[in-house]
Parts: C-alpha cells; structure tokens; sequence
C-alpha cells in the first residue's frame, strides 16, 4: 500500500535499516540523562538548524505531538490574550485548546480562499501572541512567509506562533520571521509518528521567562533549563530522536528539498486542470499549500475514487470537517517518490 494520507504518511525507506541500527546500537535502553543521549539530542538539534535553516539563536524543544505544543504554548507563553488567525479545522482546534487555559483567546476566521491582509491585522495591546496556522493540512492552505513577516512587522510587541505541521521539513520557511515555530515528524519529516518539534526565539524565550509559569511537567521554564543540558524534562520518545538524527544526516538541505516539492505541486496543478471531474479544492492559488494538495468532485465520485484506489494500494487522505464528502487530500511530502506520483496520476487519469 502506497500512503498519500497528509500524515501519518509515507516513511523513508531507510527507516527500517535505522530501526534495525538503533536496536543493535542499544539506542532504545539508553537512559535519557546519559551522555550518549545528550551527544544524539545536541547532534540531532544541529542538524536540524543546518538543514533547515533554523537560526543558531533559536532553541529547538522535542515534544510528544504539535497538538502538545499547542497545550505548552498556551500555559507558558500566553497572559491573557491570544489572537488566533485559521481557515480550517487544525487552527480551530488549536484556539479551542488555548481557549479552554484561557478564555479571553480570541478567534479570528477567515476564507478558504482569502489572501490575508497584513494591512489589515494590526493589533492595540501591548503585548501578546498571534497564533497562525501557517499550513492548514485539512483544507490544503498555506500562509506565506511574506504575510507572516508583514504580520510580525506591523505587531513588533506581539510574539507570533507558527503552525508548520504539515510543512516544515518540506518547504522553507523563513524561521526569523516569527518566535514559536511547531510541527509533528510524522509528515514531511517522513518519520513515524509520535514526536513534535517546538522551534523558539530569544524573544519568546524571554517572555517565558517573564511569566515565569512551573505549574505543569511540560512548562516551557523547565523545558528551558533541561534543554541547556539538551536534555528533557521528561522521557522523550528517544528512538524518534534517534530516527530523525538519521533522516536529517542523510536528506537534502531545505533549499534542495523545497524545488523538488513545489516542481511537484506544479505538476499536480497542471494535472487537475487537465481533469474533467477533479479539481483543486481551493481556487485561490496565491493560498494553496504546496504540500498537500485537495481534490474535489461530487460525493459519489469522491467515494467511488477513494475506494477504488485502496483496491490498487494507492491510500488516499480522508477529506476534513463538512467537506469530507467531497474532497480528499494528497500528500505531497519528501518521503513520496516520483514512481509512485506518477502512479497515482495515472490512477486518476480515469476521472
């Protein structure tokens, strides 16, 4: 079975040898406060700067999941209010956990197919926090790195938040541009799932540090004092650390790995214009995601593809939310080779 589902999705092939290496190695016994573990830890988080261009003042926390983070952020980072910018379900759920911490989270939608204006988010408090969902893995909409810096520029008091799930790994992102930056591996990191990624500025770390918050296991004040010794506050998920040390040191730069992404998306948008009954989900295309691409078509047809598909061991994402009937989602990830896109084209080419 060939997985397009926009994660947990397709994993590098190498994950098994690495698997197999970690269990002759002993990585899954070694203890977390070891010094073969913060070796693994500071070297894993070195590459993750290198290769993804993630600035050398920025610290790097490993977490069990984004939705995780979603939790640490609002404990430890948020005073009262947080402005929660989202098209699609995975923002939603995101102001909906802040808000059950803290209720004056304010949400602010928007359209599938709206362009954001920068112009137009310019915001009166003091200080606080803009929580944007920068790739929206259920309706396949991005927020550009433009937009985001615009956004920072016009609210310089303000700490943004990043929600990069579905994208980080696979295209660039401009890291500088915001203070928090989270993501989960089990996409375009093409690794299993069962870890997050939380990716802090100075300036964020300095607010955390005002708030001074110790109330929980996961608070952000503890996650900073271990991670001077590159160590956790917790037990982390040490084989997951040890997977994607191995993927980073044998996987492109991003620069590298953001062409061959966005040469592919071209190509899938190319494909569905061609189609007579698929069609791209979002219209606009200053806004669709690069990395997972929604098709549309009428509920029997969409149920029709689904299920023919999975008879070819070709396994496509659900649609999300009120859509579901009518879409379904391809992951356009790092992990998916170019024989099995064209595979998959070929597939439905029928329709």
């Amino acid at each position: 079975m060939i997985s397009f589902y926009p994660g947990p999705s397709r994993v590098y092939d190498a994950i098994p040898k690495y698997v197999k290496d970690a269990y002759t190695l002993g990585i899954m016994s070694i203890n977390h406060r070891s010094d073969d573990f913060v070796k693994m830890s500071e070297r894993t988080i070195k590459l993750l700067k290198q290769k993804l261009n993630i600035p050398k003042n920025y610290t790097v926390f490993f977490t069990s999941s984004a939705t995780e983070c979603w939790e640490i952020i609002a404990q430890s980072v948020v005073t009262d209010k947080s402005y929660h910018l989202y098209n699609g379900s995975f923002g939603q759920k995101w102001f909906d956990y802040t808000k059950r911490i803290h209720p004056l989270a304010e949400p602010l939608p928007f359209d599938v197919n709206e362009k954001l204006d920068a112009k137009k988010l310019i915001f009166d408090l003091k200080e606080g926090l803009i929580c944007i969902t920068q790739n929206e893995t259920s309706n396949g909409t991005q927020v550009s790195n433009a937009t985001i810096r615009a956004i920072k520029k016009n609210n310089p008091s303000y700490l943004l938040a990043i929600d990069a799930t579905s994208s980080m790994a696979g295209i660039q992102l401009d890291f500088k541009a915001a203070d928090i930056w989270l993501a989960s591996v089990q996409k375009c990191f093409g690794l299993p799932a069962g870890m997050g990624l939380m990716v802090c500025s100075p300036q964020a770390l300095e607010r955390v540090q005002t708030i001074q918050e110790h109330n929980h296991y996961n608070s952000l004040t503890f996650m900073m004092d271990m991670m001077a010794k590159w160590q956790t506050p917790f037990t982390p998920n040490v084989l997951g650390i040890y997977l994607l040390m191995r993927v980073l040191e044998d996987t492109d730069t991003i620069d590298v790995t953001h062409d061959k992404i966005y040469q592919r998306y071209t190509r899938w948008i190319n494909f569905l214009k061609s189609r007579k009954t698929l069609r791209h989900f979002v219209t606009e295309e200053d806004v669709q995601s690069y990395t997972v691409i929604p098709v549309t078509a009428d509920e029997k047809t969409v149920s029709a593809v689904k299920k023919k598909a999975k008879e070819e061991g070709l396994l496509l994402g659900e649609g999300y939310g009120t859509f579901k009937p009518i879409t379904f989602r391809i992951a356009n990830f790092p992990a998916l080779k170019d024989k099995e896109i064209n595979t998959l084209m070929k597939f439905l080419e029928k329709y």
